[in-house]
């Protein structure tokens, strides 16, 4: 199991001067995943360049191979379901990762929020007549393309609340369309809706794809009163700060168990602490319990 980093939270530099500073600062993160649209501002990977010329793409992974880095994954978190300018995105990801050889997008199923199954009341009807009618012949187009494209790809769905897809049920019901589907396992959608990622990591033995390092810390006087749908209740944090390294181990141990061997790419979201800064904690943490 390896170390990685999204580096969407040092987009302030360039992916040069990125690299340079995880070269530095945490030399064992040799991983990294790229953000290419969606909800990325792609700051360190271009896809119309990318896609243009052959002579881009082989400087683009000469750059990367040349200081040490492997390209584990592309990250085009978004809406693809209702956003077209998403959806594009998507389909020149899949791809731009063919032409790189890449085997892993992160990515979300998309949707509206309250038809995402996720408890709105009075919108059970139409949540079912969302998924045969939008959900499941979009997203069979699409796995359709990545299964084209490289058979070896796999479409790595974030499960969060909001989207189509955001628990084991709704990715199982997306899962049965193709092999190409997998889940990016990240623990910090999981715990703020008290779904166990270690009950998850267990069940989903096989379809692991990818996983993310974040996790979540709780206002639980908020919680008492506005429940945790309220966005203010809960924030992502940097991993350990929730979780005690205990719980990361165990995490890892469940992983294992499943037969990941992959990355654990560290995505910092803290909205007080710096990329650098949680980056650095972060990898202290992960890097104490992936031992052995």
């Amino acid at each position: 199991m390896r170390l990685g980093v999204f580096t969407d939270c040092l987009a302030h530099l360039s992916l040069g001067e990125a690299l340079d500073w995880l070269d530095r600062s945490v030399p064992d993160a040799r991983d990294v995943e790229l953000g290419t649209g969606g909800y990325s501002e792609a700051r360190h990977c271009d896809l119309a360049v990318l896609l243009s010329t052959d002579g881009a793409r082989e400087r683009f992974v000469s750059n990367l191979r040349s200081r040490g880095f492997r390209l584990a994954a592309l990250n085009v978190s978004g809406n693809p379901l209702e956003q077209p300018g998403h959806d594009r995105a998507l389909r020149d990801t899949i791809r731009l990762a063919c032409e790189l050889g890449v085997e892993r997008i992160v990515c979300m199923s998309g949707g509206r929020a309250e038809l995402s199954g996720g408890g709105f009341p009075g919108v059970e009807t139409e949540i079912e007549c969302y998924w045969p009618a939008r959900v499941l012949p979009y997203w069979e187009e699409i796995t359709a393309l990545a299964e084209q494209s490289d058979p070896a790809l796999k479409i790595c769905f974030e499960l969060e609340p909001g989207a189509a897809v955001y628990n084991v049920s709704t990715f199982e019901r997306l899962a049965a369309l193709s092999p190409s589907v997998a889940v990016n396992l990240d623990p910090s959608h999981f715990f703020w809706q008290s779904i166990d990622p270690l009950a998850v990591a267990g069940r989903l033995v096989g379809q692991v794809g990818f996983v993310h390092g974040k996790d979540v810390e709780f206002q639980d006087a908020r919680i008492a009163v506005d429940g945790v749908l309220d966005r203010t209740a809960w924030q992502y944090t940097v991993v350990g700060r929730g979780h005690a390294a205990g719980w990361w181990r165990s995490f890892i141990h469940q992983l294992r168990c499943g037969g990941y061997d992959g990355v654990i790419s560290i995505e910092h979201e803290h909205p007080a602490v710096s990329g650098e800064d949680g980056l650095l904690e972060a990898a202290e943490t992960l890097r104490t319990v992936m031992v052995g």
